[in-house]
């Protein structure tokens, strides 16, 4: 790489952060996510219960200053468990995610440069799966491979995928016919080089994206899945499935308010963050 492409690489970098210092919200939610990775590497060390301690003399208890978000049917501590499920809801989404942008920006490339064959297998492909809404079609993956996260994982990386297929492919497409992608193509390069040199650092933007504002949503349909009892099994302390334990408790509103609160406020978090993502590497977008 020579000088004058570092420099505008570094101008670049430079634009994002402009843009980006100007998305509060943004700022606010990159602030709740980092303090949410630290929660959950640090859970199990400054949680101040063991979340499977049971203590059947605070059975159901609401909030005290010992128990800050009350206990649950067998007297465990809430606010203990709903630290250390943050480290499972954060795997869940992460890992998921991040299977499915992998293999989804790989078909998305093959299917945007390759015309024939293996694009319409592709693009039909993805076309069955967005025939499905996200959670019916994580549910029927679900059935098929059994209960438990890792199978939330691959359920959820099995509907993610075709949204970033979709997304790269899109990409390809408007860029795979541009001067200088043609000028590395009349040299001999090596289709690999174009498609990860030139045609992939085009789709990172919508990439990033679509990764952060899918985070939110995976995590979402993982707790779905577990308050179905199709994903994480009693006793792992996992958001959904501590929610799903307080139906039948419905006079204790903190069994449900406080592990429902923690997911609204991840979720939001990483939409909010997705979205001035968006803003701040827009080039349409002014000043």
């Amino acid at each position: 790489m020579n000088k004058k492409q570092e420099q505008i690489k570094f101008s670049r970098f430079n634009d994002f952060l402009r843009k980006f210092k100007k998305q509060k919200t943004a700022i606010a939610a990159l602030a709740i996510i980092f303090l949410l990775v630290l929660i959950a590497i640090f859970s199990y060390q400054i949680a101040p219960y063991g979340i499977n301690e049971f203590d059947y003399s605070s059975v159901l208890q609401g909030p005290s200053a010992a128990h800050w978000f009350g206990t649950d049917d067998f007297g465990r501590d809430l606010f203990s468990r709903i630290l250390c499920g943050t480290r499972i809801s954060l795997f869940v989404g992460v890992c998921a995610v991040t299977i499915g942008a992998l293999s989804g920006t790989i078909l998305g490339l093959i299917a945007g440069y390759y015309n024939g064959f293996a694009e319409s297998v592709i693009m039909r492909l993805c076309d069955v799966l967005f025939a499905f809404p996200g959670i019916v079609l994580a549910i029927a993956v679900i059935a098929v491979l059994g209960a438990g996260i890792q199978n939330v994982v691959i359920a959820v990386a099995v509907f993610s995928m075709p949204t970033f297929c979709r997304l790269v492919r899109s990409t390809v497409l408007a860029t795979k016919e541009s001067v200088y992608v043609q000028a590395e193509r009349s040299l001999g390069a090596k289709d690999s080089r174009i498609l990860f040199r030139h045609i992939l650092p085009a789709a990172f933007p919508n990439i990033i994206v679509q990764y952060t504002m899918s985070i939110g949503s995976s995590i979402m349909t993982a707790a779905s899945l577990s308050f179905l009892g199709m994903g994480a099994q009693a006793p792992t302390p996992e958001w959904g499935l501590i929610l799903s334990s307080g139906r039948d408790y419905m006079d204790s509103i903190h069994l449900t308010f406080f592990p429902g609160l923690a997911i609204f406020i991840t979720v939001l978090s990483f939409n909010l963050l997705g979205d001035g993502l968006r803003d701040a590497l827009d080039p349409k977008l002014s000043d």
